[in-house]
């Protein structure tokens, strides 16, 4: 990667934008953790589902969904938290409904706040698995990533944070029984990172899309996304016909909003810009193309310009 580039990466994570605060219920399953509630979806699975708003001292690093499912063998962690300090939020959090210890981590891409924890889990002795392009994603941006989480959160804030990838991957899919629970792992990216993968559970029907499915706030796409393949990835969760949707971000929801609020997003996105570029307009244009539609999701006045200019860049060369 070129210094230009890397610096590039560095600038549009530092500027993942600030939101409203987390999310209030009146749900009797929810329990509060530092920035974190947990919701139950289905019998053993769970979201555990942390602010919209951006990194900071006060959540850890931990501004994401991430998902649990607990089995006779432990429980198995989808996504491990945005620092070492961020996965002790997530084993804190889980311990209010099981007293199982964490025995799998998958990580669903390569983005910080899905791996950042990895280090911690494994030195308890957890399985760690992702797919071989998330590694090689954390591999490519993960000094750029820490730096950005260290001015984010704090030097106490990624205090013992270590990062370590999966020493377990795999290239396209992979099937896991843990116990008696049966897991579908399938890398779909590239989507917001080039190895976003989801996790499927045939029995429940629940999905854990990691980033391919933001609700509630609106999706980011950086120099990493890659906006044409994501909707071939939304594509392959839809043809699921799941029951619960487990997004990156935002709450525990049905298949519908996930269409709406990250799918039409993506497509709408793409053909505004996509009339920008046939009426030979530029990167200016595209930044201001109508996205109106979209505005009651969070971070939509400080990320929408934004992502319409990335995919201008992205189309420029489609």
């Amino acid at each position: 990667m070129s210094i230009a580039a890397s610096l590039r990466n560095l600038l549009t994570a530092a500027v993942l934008v600030a939101a409203t605060p987390a999310f209030a219920t009146e749900s009797p399953d929810l329990a509060v953790h530092p920035d974190l509630a947990v919701h139950k979806v289905a019998e053993n699975v769970y979201a555990l589902v942390g602010p919209l708003e951006q990194r900071s001292p006060a959540n850890l690093g931990n501004n994401a969904t991430f998902g649990a499912v607990v089995t006779d063998a432990g429980v198995i962690l989808i996504d491990s938290g945005g620092s070492a300090r961020g996965a002790q939020a997530i084993e804190a959090a889980l311990a209010s409904v099981t007293d199982q210890p964490v025995s799998v981590v998958i990580n669903t891409g390569g983005q910080d706040h899905r791996w950042f924890g990895n280090a911690y889990f494994k030195a308890k002795g957890a399985r760690i698995i992702a797919s071989e392009a998330a590694v090689a994603d954390q591999t490519e941006r993960g000094d750029g990533q820490f730096a950005v989480m260290r001015t984010l959160i704090g030097e106490d804030g990624v205090a013992g944070t270590t990062l370590s990838h999966a020493p377990e991957t795999f290239a396209d899919a992979l099937e896991v029984t843990i116990g008696s629970t049966r897991l579908e792992l399938r890398k779909v990216g590239p989507a917001h990172t080039p190895g976003d993968s989801f996790v499927w559970l045939p029995d429940q029907r629940v999905v854990f899309t990691g980033d391919i499915v933001y609700v509630d706030r609106m999706l980011g796409v950086g120099p990493q996304s890659d906006s044409r393949t994501w909707l071939e990835a939304f594509a392959a969760i839809a043809a699921l016909k799941p029951a619960h949707v487990v997004p990156g971000h935002g709450r525990a929801t049905d298949l519908a909003q996930a269409e709406r609020e990250t799918r039409d997003y993506l497509i709408h996105l793409r053909a505004k810009v996509g009339a920008v570029l046939e009426a030979g307009g530029d990167e200016t244009a595209a930044a201001s193309v109508d996205q109106a539609a979209f505005s009651h999701l969070a971070v939509f006045d400080e990320i929408s310009r934004r992502n319409a200019q990335q995919v201008f860049m992205q189309m420029e060369w489609e």
